[in-house]
């Protein structure tokens, strides 16, 4: 499989991106927008298979975290600033018409880019996405109550004293990602990377300390209100135990005409790692119709 790698240069930092097949007019390329905010583009290098289905994949480290560069400087993390990112990567690698993957903050990402209806956007699919933060959490408190008895209280306790730091939290933060992150054993070795190649900075100033509390940025955004605006074909892809959980994504999908979702039954968010073949194939379908 042809892989390409490099930098595009953005506010005077250097992103990094890797191409896996060929851009060209021949192939429409999916572009995948990582998580976190914060994360690496790891967690998605298993959508390269899309290369055998006749697709090119692009994926990048967004600006502080993994290979791309990582200023020093809280203001410039931004919704804002990573659209541009965005931009700017399609309009340095030449890409005109693309599909977009975003996978829980990407998703986020992903639906605000929509929304500025950029040329060239084919499809989108919104993967476990966190669409708004009030929700999510109130969705992640449900969950940690449905903890064991033990994991359920360090969490609360931690989380309210401000001590998330601590070995006792870590214990049972690792509980819940056990259930609702990812339910593989043992830990697939492209999310240890992205956890390696992680920017705290970023991860910290937008949305706080860990998945389940948020003191960021982004601790009252919410784009459910504008989804219907979105007009290009949508499909939802989530799992059944995921962070995501089905009442946000059901409650999205609602708010996009004409949307699909594909609620994956022995997955939580990690599908991608969780059930493979039936998340790929999903996508193909999606991307190949119409």
């Amino acid at each position: 499989m042809q892989m390409t790698e490099g930098y595009i240069t953005h506010r005077g930092y250097r992103t990094y991106y890797v191409v896996y097949g060929e851009l060209g007019p021949e192939t429409t390329p999916v572009i995948g927008l990582h998580g976190g905010p914060g994360y690496t583009h790891h967690h998605l290098e298993p959508l390269k298979q899309l290369v055998d289905a006749g697709y090119s994949v692009v994926l990048y480290d967004q600006l502080g975290c993994g290979q791309s560069d990582r200023p020093d400087d809280p203001s410039l993390w931004t919704i804002q600033l990573f659209i541009d990112e965005l931009t700017a990567l399609r309009e340095q690698l030449g890409i005109t018409q693309y599909h977009l993957l975003g996978h829980s903050w990407g998703g986020s990402l992903a639906a605000e880019y929509a929304l500025t209806r950029p040329e060239g956007l084919q499809k989108l699919i919104l993967s476990s996405p966190l669409l708004d933060s009030h929700l999510w959490v109130a969705e992640a408190n449900r969950l940690i109550d449905e903890l064991p008895e033990w994991a359920a209280e360090q969490m609360k306790q931690h989380e309210a004293a401000g001590t998330t730091d601590s070995y006792e939290y870590g214990e049972a933060y690792a509980e819940f990602k056990r259930r609702h992150i990812c339910r593989v054993v043992p830990y697939p070795n492209e999310l240890v990377k992205s956890d390696q190649g992680m920017g705290a900075q970023v991860y910290n100033t937008m949305w706080g300390p860990s998945e389940t509390c948020a003191t960021g940025n982004l601790k009252d955004w919410s784009v459910m209100d504008k989804l219907h605006q979105i007009t290009v074909p949508t499909l939802f892809i989530s799992g059944k135990y995921d962070e995501a959980t089905p009442l946000q994504t059901e409650r999205a999908h609602q708010q996009i005409p004409g949307s699909e979702w594909v609620l994956l039954e022995n997955s939580s968010h990690s599908a991608l790692f969780e059930q493979p073949i039936d998340y790929l194939a999903t996508l193909t379908d999606f991307l190949g119709d119409g």
